[in-house]
């Protein structure tokens, strides 16, 4: 009987959540305080991170934060600019949503922040979507075109 308590609270201590927040909400505050124009560092990010939550990290946040870091870039949450992260565009609008909620908890204003985002993303298109226009199409005939060899210059 006690074996089974004590692994309750074995697996209740490891599927707890971590007292600080996700690693990307910190990630984009440090990011969004800094205000760096090319980006913000990872020694950068981490000494901010660690100032604010300094009681609530791990002892191995370091390589935690990079692991992080990698994660989010490859899941394009991050766009990593030579040694400098900054937050994607994509991200940036969730922020914004966010915060648009978080002042505004009326359903009315939910639904008018989700058409305004919904609104952007079909205004952008792909290359391949783009119609070109059929003066473009036609084939440049060569007669009109001549050499540089055929043009006469005066001597």
């Amino acid at each position: 009987m006690a074996k089974a308590a004590t692994a309750s609270t074995n697996k209740e201590s490891l599927t707890s959540k971590p007292p600080h927040p996700p690693y990307l909400e910190m990630i984009c505050e440090a990011i969004s305080t800094l205000k760096d124009r090319t980006g913000s560092s990872q020694p950068a990010i981490t000494k901010f991170i660690e100032e604010k939550y300094s009681k609530m990290l791990p002892p191995n946040f370091n390589k935690l934060m990079s692991f992080q870091l990698k994660k989010f870039v490859k899941s394009e949450k991050l766009v990593k600019l030579e040694n400098s992260y900054k937050i994607s565009s994509t991200e940036k609008l969730k922020l914004a949503s966010k915060k648009d909620t978080a002042k505004n908890k009326s359903p009315k204003s939910r639904e008018k922040a989700a058409k305004k985002v919904s609104e952007k993303s079909v205004k952008t298109k792909r290359l391949s979507q783009v119609k070109t226009p059929e003066a473009l199409k036609k084939p440049v005939s060569s007669s009109k075109v001549k050499r540089l060899s055929q043009v006469k210059t005066k001597k």
